[in-house]
């Protein structure tokens, strides 16, 4: 089978109204520019021009954002606050994401070139981020332990401090508010360091929180380079904790980085995850999935079933009808409603993605894609692209493209199929599609993914835990393991009677 064209919607490049031409830093309630007066340019992905400049924030800012923050944590109202006080902010917060849900969708496309429609979803996920926290923060309760007669132990949660979070250019504002709303309900303080790709749906934090009552200073956004802004924030001795979502290999800096001060990590890092679909699935229903879970946000997501991984027996069958439906994928401008694949966030994202293409036609056998789609020579765009007959020893099947590349691998037996699911450095995610209850329980518990999906592509319950092994991630969040996270939990120990104590010393 070869390559076909991929279909196209129409290349016109939709530009927002009031973009600004100018991101400034939030510190303590107020816009500013770096303290050094140094800026970056920030593309939008559809022209690769530059349509705003971003304050580069250097070490200087970063002090005096958690200065601001350390000042609002321990003089502030905030950590002090009744949860149900905190809830509320919190769930206007929420309203004010959902009251302008099509003005950040139209933002966050036009920065990032994910498809319109699923920004909306992005944004309405956000929104439902600080509702879950809200109630969470209400209903939490801690241990006590009781010793009859004899001791009280109880629980004392308090909330750590300045949390730093480093987010993603991936999906950037549901991802930001996924630090953000429980860092905010555990009654931290936080500092943002946003990705310098898309710094423009992060500014809209400052208003939106100002207007729900957070109070000046509980909240400062940084913009910035990773190398700059970034390691200043990882390193600084009044941040105790980092939440970082993003690449591996960022992720063992940081680690590296955090040492110094003993730092406490949440890192939510790469993928490369596997859909094994076994020969008694629902075919169709698996087709729809591992495609939606490979080429949804442009492929540009951690938790993307990029290697599948199909049963000798249904395998050809498998790839034709793939391969078939991976051609009728609608890429172009990602503000048509119409469009399933946009372009990718950045020009150097693009030539990696299309590095691991041109590399994947030596190592597979192309069904679909394979390049640049018909109709759209400029802008990031990738075709969706298919490789067949991948082996697991192939780059393509053991690196992390992040683009809407996909490998797919024939196995015989569970025990094959156990092994290349295994068979790579990552551990994020596994897909498994089988009519056979013995089988998938017995499957998801010996691949190594932090999360599997049964049936199912990435459909989240907030409750559950989110995290990786292996190379994918240290610790998990997701439900009362994120406000684990950015608490403390204080032991308290009561006597009830008289206390036998060893007499040292008496004579």
């Amino acid at each position: 089978m070869h390559a076909a064209p991929t279909h196209h919607a129409a290349a016109a490049h939709y530009i927002p109204e009031n973009l600004p031409t100018r991101i400034q830093h939030f510190i303590d309630g107020e816009f500013v520019d770096s303290a050094s007066g140094k800026t970056f340019d920030v593309l939008d992905p559809v022209s690769n021009r530059s349509y705003a400049t971003a304050a580069a924030g250097q070490a200087e800012d970063i002090d005096l954002a958690v200065a601001a923050a350390t000042r609002a944590f321990t003089d502030g109202p905030w950590p002090r606050m009744l949860p149900r006080a905190r809830a509320q902010v919190l769930n206007r917060i929420a309203e004010a994401i959902e009251a302008q849900d099509a003005r950040l969708a139209e933002l966050e496309t036009f920065d990032t070139g994910l498809p319109i429609t699923q920004a909306l979803g992005q944004a309405h996920r956000a929104a439902e981020n600080f509702r879950f926290f809200a109630d969470l923060i209400v209903a939490q309760a801690d241990d006590t332990y009781s010793v009859p007669g004899r001791q009280i132990n109880y629980v004392n949660r308090k909330p750590v401090g300045v949390a730093g979070l480093i987010t993603p250019w991936n999906t950037p504002f549901m991802l930001e508010s996924w630090k953000l709303a429980p860092a905010l309900a555990s009654g931290c303080t936080v500092v943002l360091k946003p990705a310098e790709f898309t710094p423009l749906s992060a500014s809209l934090w400052a208003e939106i929180f100002a207007a729900a009552g957070l109070p000046a200073g509980v909240f400062n956004l940084v913009n910035g380079i990773g190398e700059e802004a970034g390691d200043a924030l990882v390193k600084h001795p009044g941040v105790p904790l980092i939440s970082f979502t993003g690449e591996t290999t960022t992720g063992q800096l940081i680690y590296r980085n955090c040492a110094a001060n003993l730092k406490g990590m949440s890192m939510e890092l790469g993928g490369k995850s596997p859909a094994v679909v076994f020969a008694d699935a629902d075919l169709d229903a698996a087709i729809d999935s591992t495609l939606f879970g490979v080429f949804s946000l442009n492929g540009e997501r951690c938790t993307a079933g990029s290697r599948i991984l199909v049963e000798a027996s249904i395998y050809e069958d498998f790839c034709a009808r793939f391969a078939a439906r991976a051609q009728q994928i609608v890429v172009g401008d990602p503000h048509d409603p119409k469009t399933e694949v946009g372009a990718l966030v950045h020009p150097e994202h693009f030539a990696k993605v299309m590095s691991y293409v041109e590399l994947g036609k030596s190592e597979g056998r192309l069904l679909a894609g394979g390049g640049r789609p018909a109709g759209l020579p400029e802008g990031n765009y990738v075709a969706p692209t298919v490789f067949a007959d991948v082996a697991p020893t192939a780059r393509i099947f053991q690196e992390e493209i992040f683009g809407p590349v996909v490998t797919i691998t024939p196995f015989d037996t569970d025990a094959e199929a156990l092994e290349l699911a295994n068979g790579v450095k990552y551990g994020l995610a596994a897909y498994l599609w089988t009519s056979d209850l013995t089988r998938a329980h017995t499957f998801a518990h010996a691949v190594e993914a932090g999360m599997v999906w049964l049936n199912s592509h990435n459909v989240r319950d907030l409750r559950t835990p989110f995290g990786g092994v292996k190379a994918s991630g240290l610790g998990h969040e997701g439900g009362y393991r994120s406000i684990d996270f950015y608490t403390d939990q204080q032991a308290v120990h009561i006597s009830l009677g008289v206390v036998h104590t060893p007499r040292f010393g008496a004579r």
